[in-house]
């Protein structure tokens, strides 16, 4: 196990150090100068020559690269033109907002997806299975602007039949009224999880009826067990490190995955504060959001790929 502990880690920071020169020099490829894409192209070149020697773009590649790594291993991520905040702050800042969307979503997600996808596997008529497989595909297909905007017409305030909750914004104290800001969060969660939910729906059923044709179902029936308790309890137990890489996976692609739902609800989240200094030309923001979002990734591959291995003790027969 520590083998592959040391020999992931260092394919992590591989991976890392790559993902870091690609960012960085993704921006530099733009067509035309960095400062005068950010200056603006009408900007006069006074403007144009103080920010370029204000970001350091007039000393060589090499320098500026070693400069902002030297930076981000320090934890200076750098600061935004628009408020010269520390990018690190207001990356925290919107953290706030999307990681509890994210994992919200994820629970109604989970909630829904595995128990609809055991009874799919447990349902005995034909008819049964394909209604099952109908409402995956119906869910997994519904775009989720459609389904945001079905739900603010439902149950949006101002707006809705039913208006129980809000239908966009955020507190503007954040979390220190956390009853306002969960109520804030019931309605794009509820989005994310109906169209995650489909997916976990058809990776449960897939898992199962995996698990099932290597005859441990039968197995366990076999033992005294009923053929819903061996799903239940044999099947599910041996799906769990294929489920458990599926949503590890869906968790890290979620992060940008809600860019449509928190600019529909206007949430200040990390995907629509993205969008936003795009927009407002904060390239050098942008360039160290992005890294950060690359290295969380890596991150939940490194933790998905250490979980599963621990929950398949199969698994460690490689390195023997």
């Amino acid at each position: 196990m520590l083998k592959y502990l040391a020999r992931r880690c260092a394919l992590f920071a591989l991976a890392l150090f790559v993902v870091s020169v690609v960012v960085f020099l993704a921006l530099r490829v733009l067509p035309g100068d960095l400062a005068t894409i950010m200056a603006g192209l009408n900007s006069p070149p006074e403007r144009v020559a103080a920010l370029r020697a204000e970001l350091g773009l007039d000393r060589p590649l090499v320098a500026q690269y070693g400069a902002w790594i030297a930076g981000l291993a320090h934890g200076d991520f750098g600061t935004t033109m628009l408020t010269g905040q520390p990018v690190a702050s207001v990356v925290g800042a919107r953290a706030q907002i999307t990681f509890p969307l994210i994992v919200l979503g994820l629970l109604i997600a989970l909630v829904l997806g595995v128990p609809l996808g055991c009874a799919s596997v447990m349902a005995k008529s034909a008819r049964a299975r394909g209604l099952y497989q109908a409402v995956a595909i119906v869910g997994g297909a519904v775009p989720a602007l459609w389904a945001g905007l079905v739900l603010i017409l439902l149950f949006g305030r101002g707006t809705g039949l039913l208006p129980i909750l809000p239908a966009s914004g955020f507190p503007q104290d954040g979390w220190s009224s956390p009853g306002r800001a969960f109520a804030a969060l019931v309605l794009p969660a509820v989005t994310v999880g109906v169209i995650v939910g489909a997916s976990i729906m058809r990776y449960t059923r897939s898992a199962l009826q995996s698990v099932a044709s290597t005859g441990a179902i039968e197995m366990a029936m076999a033992c005294g067990m009923t053929r819903r308790r061996a799903l239940t309890h044999v099947g599910l137990r041996l799906a769990m490190p294929q489920l458990v890489s599926v949503v590890g996976l869906t968790f890290a692609e979620m992060i940008t995955g809600v860019m449509v739902i928190e600019n529909l609800f206007a949430l200040p989240g990390i995907g629509s504060g993205l969008v936003d200094d795009l927009t407002h030309r904060d390239l050098i923001a942008v360039q160290s959001e992005l890294f950060m979002l690359a290295a969380f990734f890596l991150v939940i591959g490194l933790l998905v790929d250490l979980t599963h291995r621990a929950l398949d003790p199969r698994l460690g027969q490689d390195d023997e």
